[in-house]
């Protein structure tokens, strides 16, 4: 199934979908087993797995810190390749890479998308490469039908939105604010404006991120976006808390 049909009929059952997102080999592979384990068990509707980068430059400072560390540890894209055909394997939902494309240039583009077609990943967000750079990589994406998403920011143009939703497939990711991942995002009527401005780019469903997390945020995008995205939040909460503290907090967002 494509991803977009995916969301929809998700979405016909639930009023808005959760994506997680966490970042491999931190703070270990094994952790993450129990953390996407208890994600699944308690609904969320697609996972994003970051391969780490060194200079992971949309990322705030947890995130950022999540790379590094898992970089340091001696995560290899090798290592996250086959954990990822391991967890796509094991659980019926889809499973997104992101990545900054570095990753993919030093791996080989169309390698890649071959290896990822082979595990069974649905799509890739790379938000280092902009389409007017990405000819070669949105061919390839079409040809081994994974998607491409692409991103929005509060900062797009009505005209680079719609040139953007050209582009895309499987659904808009939308930066709710300015800036990187990880600060807290005021929803005001500035916000809703952004959101209006999106639903009128496209007609694919939208997945809204940074700053999102808690239960109060995610009830607020509800009717507005399709998609939720957590991801600073649980990776503090592993921090601070451990993995079993991942499902009661997801579980707590519906």
């Amino acid at each position: 199934m494509q991803l977009t049909d995916y969301i929809r009929k998700r979405r016909e059952k639930k009023n808005i979908l959760l994506m997680t997102h966490l970042v491999l080999g931190y703070p270990s592979f094994e952790v993450n087993r129990q953390v996407i384990r208890q994600m699944v068990e308690n609904g969320v509707d697609l996972i994003e797995l970051q391969i780490p980068f060194s200079e992971p430059m949309a990322d705030g400072p947890m995130i950022l810190k999540a790379n590094q560390e898992s970089i340091e540890a001696g995560t290899t894209v090798k290592d996250c390749l086959e954990f990822a055909a391991e967890v796509t394997a094991a659980y019926d939902i889809p499973f997104l890479f992101m990545t900054y494309y570095n990753i993919l240039f030093k791996y080989g583009v169309e390698d890649f998308f071959k290896k990822a077609v082979a595990i069974g990943i649905k799509g890739f967000i790379v938000p280092d490469l902009p389409p007017e750079e990405g000819a070669g990589f949105l061919q390839l994406a079409g040809k081994y039908e994974i998607a491409p998403i692409l991103i929005y920011a509060p900062t797009s143009t009505d005209e680079r939105m719609r040139e953007l939703a050209g582009h895309a497939r499987g659904f808009i990711y939308c930066v709710a604010r300015r800036g990187v991942t990880g600060k807290q995002t005021d929803f005001d009527k500035d916000f809703n404006l952004y959101m209006s401005r999106c639903r009128q780019a496209t007609n694919l469903p939208l997945a809204v991120g940074f700053g999102i997390s808690n239960k109060e945020d995610v009830d607020f995008l509800t009717g507005q976006a399709d998609i939720a995205v957590i991801g600073t939040r649980t990776i503090r909460l592993i921090d601070e808390h451990g993995a079993a503290a991942v499902g009661p907090f997801i579980a707590g967002l519906k």
